[in-house]
């Protein structure tokens, strides 16, 4: 886990591709990320723009394929959970000065919180927090 690496931010179109390769869970080639878009789909040559500005940014790593001649492999080296770690993170403190209480409230307040997940999200409170204990 990279705790102290300084993300650059993510454009709508970077993260759609950053979703593609960590849901895929494997590298993958900028065929494989073109085929997984709906029509109509970018062109190939703006997927591989994107690799290449992922590379630059340091989300994405790339190897030559296996016998692939100029094909390359591209793979997540940023997770899910370490960018959405550090955007949360940013946005508590430019949005709510810091203070997850107002981050939490401004959602409890905005958001239609059922009752189930409401429970589930007071049961992942109890669990990781050590002073539930002492209440």
């Amino acid at each position: 886990m990279i705790r102290n690496k300084t993300f650059k931010t993510l454009t709508r179109s970077e993260m759609q591709i950053m979703n593609v390769l960590w849901d895929n869970g494997k590298g993958m080639t900028t065929h494989e990320i073109l085929d997984t878009y709906e029509e109509p789909r970018p062109a190939y040559s703006t997927v591989a723009t994107f690799m290449k500005i992922l590379c630059t940014k340091q989300f994405v790593g790339s190897h030559k394929k296996d016998g692939g001649g100029k094909t390359y492999v591209y793979y997540p080296i940023v997770t899910r959970a370490e960018y959405t770690r550090h955007t949360m993170s940013e946005v508590k403190e430019s949005l709510f000065g810091g203070s997850l209480h107002s981050l939490i409230s401004f959602f409890a307040k905005e958001e239609n919180i059922s009752d189930a997940e409401l429970s589930e999200i007071m049961a992942i409170i109890d669990k990781n927090n050590p002073h539930t204990d002492d209440l």
